[in-house]
């Protein structure tokens, strides 16, 4: 890519103003409830850039203008320009003078992403929140421009695009860039309790592991008259796969990464299945998977996710010990730990009693404080093996095959290639053309080649 050098001597300047300043908000930046400061000196803001407006885009703009310290949202980026202008009217409520997103610092279009992060210091802060697909592209784009990164889950959609997030976070280590992901679970303090029960040994040695996530239908727009086949698909991110990975990646990856935390590491070989039961929507989305994941020490994690209505719903993760059991993970707010294998109130022995507070909140808020405090802070390899787990158990479930960690981790299957060119107007990528009738491919285990 051809961008502008990096400016060290720049961002040093900026580094050094910003730990002398923020040294004192070390130990009030973590707290529940934050008071938005006013504005100090311009060195001390921290610009901001929002690329993807979506609702996870824009909540996450509202939390880092909500962080200790002076910030400002400089610039924002999205493919809609209609989605963008709902994200500014949401997020700037209530914070207008932290909000200086001119008209010519609104950027629409798949290039937004460049132009945004171009108005940007060296030092300064992008929030990734596009698709998955991108999430690479952008992340490496930001490294090379010098700006710490928060980036959305999940973080890439295939083997090739982990590694290339991997070699992106180890530069930002080498630049003393802070890089978070949005897996927030880890950053919520009744989890992060729960964990380290579970790790104390309070339900014994973990046995069984098990990620769901059961809930109604995901839905599927339909293509207005006129857009053109990748703006539909886009628009559609969580229905085609070459953008969101699948269900595993993009739903799930938390859960999945919450039983990973509890077990204290990554599985070795994956096994599944799934389909498309239910779901007639002209998309690629299965709407029931299950991934059988296998540990090191012969111990399992079972993934489940399905999304059809009138079924049993179920968000959480349930862990089985030697002694014990556990109802926690995203979507079980008030983890609980039981003796035995029974979740009975008679037989609970432990809950979370602390504080409360939003884990996305505090995600934001340990970010913001590394910047202003010149702390290390790089959340990509972990992020990164979270995503290659979901993205293993995908492979499994949409080939019908066994996959090893090191057989994911080596694959060159992309399931878009050349995304750094793609325009509104090219051609989807062949693994989600559709055909004349309009139907696009849909994994068939057995014969699909997932690896």
């Amino acid at each position: 890519m051809n961008t502008p050098a990096f400016q060290p001597s720049a961002l040093t300047t900026r580094r050094q103003f910003l730990r002398t300043s923020g040294a004192a908000l070390a130990g009030t930046a973590l707290a529940a409830s934050v008071v938005r400061p006013g504005y100090a000196a311009e060195e001390n803001t921290l610009r901001i850039a929002l690329v993807g407006c979506g609702g996870r885009g824009t909540g996450a703009a509202a939390q880092a203008l909500s962080t200790r310290g002076p910030t400002r949202l400089w610039a924002m980026a999205d493919v809609f320009a209609d989605r963008l202008q709902n994200s500014l009217a949401s997020v700037q409520k209530g914070r207008e003078e932290q909000i200086a997103v001119p008209p010519e610092r609104q950027f629409v279009g798949l290039d937004g992403y460049r132009k945004a992060m171009d108005s940007l210091r060296p030092g300064d802060v992008v929030l990734l929140a596009t698709p998955p697909a991108f999430r690479p592209l952008h992340f490496e784009y930001a490294v090379e421009k010098g700006l710490h990164v928060f980036m959305e889950k999940s973080f890439a959609v295939d083997a090739p695009g982990i590694r290339r997030v991997l070699k992106t976070g180890e530069a930002a280590s080498r630049k003393n860039l802070k890089v978070a992901g949005g897996l927030m679970s880890r950053h919520s303090p009744a989890l992060e309790a729960a964990i380290a029960q579970v790790h104390q040994g309070l339900i014994g040695e973990l046995i069984t592991c098990y990620a769901y996530r059961m809930h109604g239908p995901v839905g599927l727009r339909p293509k207005p008259a006129g857009m053109t086949e990748i703006a539909h698909q886009i628009a559609n991110y969580s229905c085609f796969t070459w953008l969101n990975g699948s269900f595993l990646v993009d739903w799930l990856i938390h859960n999945i990464d919450v039983c990973c935390w509890a077990k204290n590491g990554w599985p070795v070989s994956v096994q599944g299945m799934g389909g498309r039961q239910v779901r007639e929507e002209p998309d690629q989305l299965f709407d029931h998977y299950a991934a059988e994941y296998h540990f090191e020490d012969g111990t399992r994690m079972i993934a489940q996710g399905r999304h059809i209505a009138k079924c049993w719903d179920f968000f959480g993760d349930v862990l089985h010990g030697t002694k014990g059991m556990g109802i926690l993970g995203e979507g079980q707010p008030k983890p609980r730990l039981f003796k035995g294998h029974k979740p009975a109130s008679e037989n609970l022995i432990w809950s979370y009693k602390g504080p409360e507070a939003d884990q996305y909140q505090r995600e934001h808020d340990l970010f913001f404080a590394a910047i202003r405090n010149d702390e290390p802070y790089n959340e990509t390899e972990r992020c990164a093996k979270a995503c290659l787990t979901a993205i293993m158990g995908r492979m499994a479930c949409e080939s019908g095959r066994m996959v090893t960690w090191e057989e994911a981790f080596a694959s060159d299957l992309e399931l878009a290639p050349g995304l750094e060119a793609l325009t509104l107007e090219s051609a989807p990528p062949a693994s989600a053309a559709p055909d004349n009738l309009g139907r696009y491919p849909v994994a068939m285990p057995g014969q699909t080649v997932a690896f």
